[in-house]
């Protein structure tokens, strides 16, 4: 695996640091095509991995209300 192929995990600069955040790394999206997407508080656990388009319709989603809050 190369630099290129590990994940540079980012939280978004709106997070509140309340523990119900995601991580993002857009870096693998030019070169495997995928938005790798984890929890923020388990760092090991399970990624999600998503086509861009899925990526975007999630967060269109989001930023329209359509999961609601917790």
């Amino acid at each position: 695996m190369t630099t290129n192929d590990s994940p540079r995990w980012f939280k978004s600069s709106y997070s509140n640091n309340g523990g119900t955040c995601v991580e993002v790394a857009t870096n693998l999206l030019p070169a495997h095509g995928v938005i790798p997407v984890r929890d923020s508080k388990v760092t090991a656990g399970s990624v999600l991995e998503l086509r861009a388009a899925a990526f975007s319709a999630f967060v269109t989603g989001v930023k329209n209300g359509e999961f609601g809050s917790v």
